[in-house]
């Protein structure tokens, strides 16, 4: 079946349920409160600072003054055919949402923990914006709660943080994006899907963030596509091929690193996706997939039948990896981290044109120590492991991740500082994360 985009004016409830008196019920969970909260449905609780006053006041006017349920959600079939069509995507996503419910709050401390943010001033977002687009922070929010099977009425203060002051707002940019790339194209001329690129280290949530926003975008209507440089690793026997034109390079015995990627294939994929355009003449095309688990974990590329399909016209291709927008360097810049490097180095200058030149806009997920890798690898390892699946010892995750680390070490100053290869600084936005891969304020 397949997925109706949704008005969240028209077909969400109403933030307020009310009662024959007019009395409305909001259900929101945070840390602050541990009753529910009855305000009028026309009137709101005075605040206790007068910004909290003169953000209500404009709330207000703004929010919708009619209920009809009390849950935000009050079924499930949204989710179904989109949440099958992206479990074709592989690659390992990591939740880390604590479970412990949190407490029931008021309308204006959800508005307040919105606008308290550490986005939210980068992105040029005011309380007047926020209150303008209430309803779609409210369906969003309930979106995200449903392809995450959280709880709307238990979500936990890491739950809020990462819907309401991550996943969302970073979903508002995207947007932006998208308006300022289509209104760079002249009337009934064909406009090519925005590429937004995601550079971030790997464990960071940035396969997550993509997930999350694919799902926001087939919801509201609008046809994307995910790819990830993964999906470009050479086969099984190109990755054999070059393990023995570099004998002894600890950074090409396995996939990872400059080198051990398919351009021509990635010049393809990006090249066809840029054509999906036309609805009317159905153009479908199979996105390439990569099975890490092949040859005991060595890899290989997929088997062409279990490609996922996407069908045009696209709106936006979400193409994320750990070393995309990465500049070659001077050589003795990388042979001073790294004296295998230099290899992987000249290996780099082949793919600004395979790769970042598709890409338009950026979002660069910044961490303060690569390190911060490791642990959480070795996180993701001991999840599986006490699942039942099949994960690396802690061992072999050290020696997995030492594989990476030459290469963060040498180029992240470099495209903190820069910002990616060939990027706008107009279309470029920078989220700097903490451990929890919760965004921070960052300057």
């Amino acid at each position: 079946m397949a997925t109706q985009p949704l008005s969240p004016t028209s077909t969400f409830p109403s933030l307020f349920c009310s009662n024959s008196n007019g009395v409305g019920f909001y259900k929101f969970r945070s840390s602050s409160y541990s009753h529910h909260a009855s305000v009028s449905s026309s009137s709101f609780p005075m605040a206790k600072t007068n910004q909290s006053i003169s953000r209500l006041c404009y709330l207000q006017t703004h929010l919708p003054k009619s209920g009809n349920g009390c849950s935000w959600i009050q079924d499930n079939s949204l989710c179904h055919s989109v949440s099958a069509s992206i479990e074709c995507f592989q690659g390992s996503i990591c939740y880390a949402l604590p479970t412990k419910p949190a407490q029931v709050s008021t309308v204006e401390d959800l508005f307040e923990f919105i606008c308290s943010g550490p986005l939210m001033e980068k992105l040029g977002m005011s309380p007047e914006n926020v209150a303008d687009a209430i309803d779609k922070w409210l369906a969003y929010g309930s979106y995200l709660c449903r392809l995450f099977k959280a709880n709307e009425m238990e979500l936990t203060i890491p739950q809020k943080a990462r819907f309401y002051h991550y996943y969302i707002p970073v979903f508002f940019w995207c947007e932006d994006q998208i308006s300022q790339h289509q209104s760079s194209f002249k009337e009934g001329e064909e406009i090519p899907p925005l590429v937004i690129g995601f550079s971030a280290p790997q464990g960071c949530g940035k396969t997550t963030l993509v997930y999350a926003l694919n799902y926001l975008f087939e919801v509201t209507g609008r046809k994307s596509a995910m790819l990830s440089i993964d999906d470009f690793y050479l086969t099984a026997e190109g990755q054999a091929q070059l393990r023995e034109s570099n004998p002894g390079n600890a950074l090409l015995e396995f996939r990872g690193n400059a080198g051990s990627h398919d351009l021509e294939l990635s010049v393809e994929t990006l090249t066809a996706l840029s054509k999906l355009t036309k609805e009317d003449e159905g153009l479908k095309m199979k996105v390439p997939r990569y099975d890490k688990s092949a040859f005991s974990g060595r890899g290989d590329r997929a088997d062409p039948s279990t490609w996922p399909e996407v069908e045009g016209p696209l709106t936006v291709v979400l193409f994320e990896g750990w070393m995309l927008g990465f500049k070659p360097l001077p050589t003795e810049a990388v042979t001073a981290v790294h004296p295998q490097l230099e290899t992987v180095n000249n290996n780099m200058k082949a793919y600004y044109d395979a790769w970042d030149k598709y890409i338009k806009a950026w979002i660069v997920i910044k961490i303060n120590d690569p390190s911060c890798v490791y642990y959480w690898r070795l996180q993701a390892e001991i999840a599986m492991r006490e699942a039942g699946k099949p994960g690396m010892s802690d061992e072999e995750v050290k020696d997995f991740v030492s594989r990476y680390l030459p290469a963060y070490k040498a180029y992240l100053p470099t495209l903190y500082s820069e910002g990616p290869s060939g990027s706008d600084p107009k279309h470029l936005l920078v989220v700097e994360i903490d451990e929890e891969r919760n965004p921070i304020l960052g300057y």
